[in-house]
């Protein structure tokens, strides 16, 4: 189950909504189980939203308030709140936006106060409000290269380009952040896997059996955001 949920999160992460949406719907099938499945609720909800179908997010957003209301904790109540504006009216939203953000400085997660001040710059974009919304997205951006989670790095500076922000080094630093974040073993592996070689192939040249090979990739895909070796290709990786 928490691998699962890991995998959901990887997908939503980097962009692959409609698997975040598939995996997550699966593993949340029913009334959720309380030991696992209930931390994937928010994320089931932002993949729905994200995948167009907004009304296979209201179950989990519903169940995920209920849990917050019992636990009273603020940074839970907090997410509670990002899901009720994802499936809000624009009317609505922003009101619950700017109540969990309000919440989530009481303390509690970084990783869930960054993903909610990321989700409401990006409504604040989209509603023209640029200034507004980049005060958000740094907010959001700062929290994420702290914890080390590339993927949502860059989305946050994906939206900050598109608020008007430049960064011109923004590629070679989100190269640097890769690469830091891998042993140098790893690293060689994943840039030979990147060029479409094979585990065999890989191994012939490291000095490697394949299966040692098969394992460096799976310590480094979750590092880098991707979930296969053909996402490598794309990735910063010399």
């Amino acid at each position: 189950m928490h691998a699962v949920a890991a995998l959901g999160l990887l997908d939503l992460g980097a962009g692959r909504h409609e698997a975040a949406l598939n995996r997550l719907s699966e593993l949340v099938a029913g009334p959720p189980n309380r030991q696992g499945a209930i931390a994937s609720l928010p994320d089931l909800v932002e993949a729905a939203v994200r995948s167009g179908r907004p009304e296979r997010g209201a179950d989990a957003a519903a169940w995920y308030r209920e849990w917050s209301a019992q636990v009273r904790l603020p940074w839970a109540e907090a997410v509670a709140l990002r899901c009720a504006a994802l499936l809000a009216t624009d009317d609505d939203a922003e009101k619950y936006f700017t109540q969990a953000v309000e919440l989530h400085r009481q303390g509690g997660i970084p990783f869930e106060r960054a993903r909610t001040e990321l989700l409401y710059g990006e409504w604040l974009r989209r509603a023209r409000r640029k200034n507004d919304a980049r005060a958000q997205l740094h907010s959001a951006l700062d929290a994420f290269e702290r914890l080390g989670a590339v993927p949502w790095a860059e989305r946050a500076r994906t939206e900050l380009r598109a608020a008007g922000e430049s960064f011109a080094d923004s590629a070679a630093e989100a190269g640097a952040d890769l690469l830091a974040l891998l042993t140098p073993q790893e690293l060689q592996v994943v840039r030979l896997a990147a060029t479409g070689l094979s585990n065999r192939e890989i191994g012939a040249q490291l000095f490697l059996s394949p299966r040692t090979v098969g394992y460096h990739l799976y310590k480094a895909y979750p590092k880098l955001g991707v979930a296969s070796r053909g996402e490598l290709s794309r990735l910063p990786l010399t």
